[in-house]
């Protein structure tokens, strides 16, 4: 029996992340850290982090440029991260964590590193010359979409709908463009849900604008995080419903959602399980990232 082919991701503003760990610290004051430590990030290397933890086949597409870029090509390649990188003239975004102490975690990230022409053509030439039957998600902003650089693309993905699956878990332009394209999924959280229909009052809740997201548009099943609070989800086939994550001591809740949609991928494209299922079955995943540093990183629950 022939093997289910790779999910593949793709990080459209790859992230070049260094975390400082404290005792304590206060802003206004020279701060020296106990340890500091050095990750790649971004949406979609978080998601295929997610799915090699589940032992899904994955490849994690992006864009690298600059000396930010070959730090993260060397993090990528010591680890053998399943990693297919487009060169790129513009840098690639840095940014730092600060944890530890009575503060709250906080990050602070840098520029958007839109990519060049040469690299979105080479994305788009790679995605062409993929099989048949795969499942691609587009993670994360993706700076510079709206521009006339981005339409081999954009033509790419037209192309890759017809012969496979495309997920969303993006927001601002790309966002608007890919909920006006048959996506098999949309996942997203609930303010950039509300970004989708700025005409609607603001007493109309998630809910409801799902229900619109399904009359007005080709997009049928939907995800709408929150934080903490409820899930709502909707398979194209009836009202949302949606549950409740257990509760747990947030340390960071950076990457939750990509866990939650490395589950979701999961469960839904290779395992045959309904939305509810996996839904379901991810938010316990989620919760346990969020009650621990790092990314896909947790004792499993």
């Amino acid at each position: 029996m022939s093997l289910p082919p790779p999910i593949l991701t793709l990080t459209g503003n790859l992230l070049a992340e260094r975390t400082l760990e404290f005792a304590d610290w206060t802003a206004g004051r020279t701060q020296r850290a106990g340890c500091e430590s050095f990750q790649v990030g971004g949406k979609g290397i978080n998601v295929a982090k997610m799915l090699q933890r589940l032992g899904v086949p994955t490849t994690a597409l992006c864009f690298i440029g600059g000396a930010s870029g070959t730090e993260c090509t060397a993090w990528l390649n010591q680890r053998k991260f399943p990693c297919q990188a487009f060169p790129t003239r513009s840098p690639t975004r840095s940014g730092v964590v600060i944890r530890g102490g009575s503060q709250p975690e906080t990050t602070f990230l840098g520029p958007d590193a839109p990519p060049d022409a040469t690299a979105v053509r080479l994305c788009a030439d790679y995605l062409d010359a993929q099989p048949s039957g795969q499942v691609l998600a587009i993670c994360g902003s993706v700076p510079g979409w709206p521009s006339a650089d981005f339409e081999p693309l954009r033509a790419a993905l037209r192309r890759w709908m017809e012969r496979g699956e495309l997920v969303a878990d993006t927001y601002g332009p790309p966002l608007a463009w890919l909920a006006a394209q048959p996506l098999a999924l949309g996942k997203i959280n609930a303010a950039e849900l509300r970004t989708l229909f700025p005409a609607e009052p603001a007493s109309a809740g998630t809910p409801e604008l799902i229900k619109l997201a399904g009359r007005r548009g080709p997009v049928r099943r939907w995800v709408v995080t929150d934080g903490p609070g409820p899930v709502w989800f909707c398979d194209g086939t009836g009202e949302p419903v949606s549950l409740q994550p257990p509760p747990v001591k947030e340390v960071s809740p950076t990457g939750s959602g990509d866990v939650l949609l490395a589950c979701v991928l999961d469960a839904l494209f290779r395992r045959g399980l309904t939305l509810a299922q996996a839904v379901a079955g991810a938010l316990p995943l989620a919760a346990a990232n969020a009650a621990h540093p790092g990314i896909a990183e947790f004792p499993w629950p």
